[in-house]
Formats: C-alpha cells, sequence, structure tokens
C-alpha cells in the first residue's frame, strides 16, 4: 500500500477513485507519565514520553486508514491529513485521513 500526502504519485496514474478513508485512535496518558512529562516540562527540553504516545498513535491510525483502504480495493492512499488533538486531560485523539485509490 502506499501511502502519501501528496494528490500526485510520480510515475502512477490513479485508475479509480474509491473513496475517502480514515482511522481515528483515542490515547490516553496516565498519572505516572504525566508526572514524569511535567518533570520534563520544568527543566526544560522535550518529553520522550508523549512523544513516543504520539508516534504510536500516528502508526496506529494510517494502519486503520489503510485496512479500510484494502477493503475498498485501493492499492494506494493519496492526501493523506493527519490531525492531532487533545480531548480532556490526558487524552489525544488522532485521525488519519486520506482518498483511496487505485494505481497503475
Amino acid at each position: 500500500m502506499i501511502i502519501s500526502t501528496t494528490n500526485i504519485l510520480q510515475g502512477k496514474e490513479v485508475e479509480a477513485y474509491l473513496g475517502i478513508v480514515s482511522g481515528e485512535v483515542i490515547l490516553g496518558a496516565n498519572v505516572v507519565r504525566d508526572f514524569l512529562a511535567s518533570i520534563t516540562d520544568v527543566i526544560g527540553g522535550r518529553s520522550g514520553v508523549y512523544e513516543s504516545k504520539l508516534a504510536e498513535g500516528r502508526e496506529l491510525a494510517i494502519k486503520e486508514m489503510s485496512e479500510k483502504g484494502q477493503k475498498l480495493g485501493a492499492n494506494a492512499i493519496i492526501g493523506v491529513d493527519l490531525d492531532f488533538e487533545t480531548i480532556r486531560e490526558g487524552m489525544i485523539i488522532v485521525i488519519a485521513t486520506g482518498t483511496a485509490v487505485r494505481v497503475r
């Protein structure tokens, strides 16, 4: 499965547009992780815990989107957009959306 943020794949021709597909993941952060991240924030630097949570969410959302595309018969998803939002304290939502296509 080819996944691209662009709307055109160099050297490929779109045979069919199969529809919009998305993957949504909601991740919770626990109290210990929040506490450790707050210490990192106080002393400066990057919060590796939250960065790894965001990376996990991104991978899971893309995987779910890809699986939905495969069910439609797609071999590529173009125009992919990733959104990250916080909902309530300690909850992160990651959404991957794109257009499922069949290319040759």
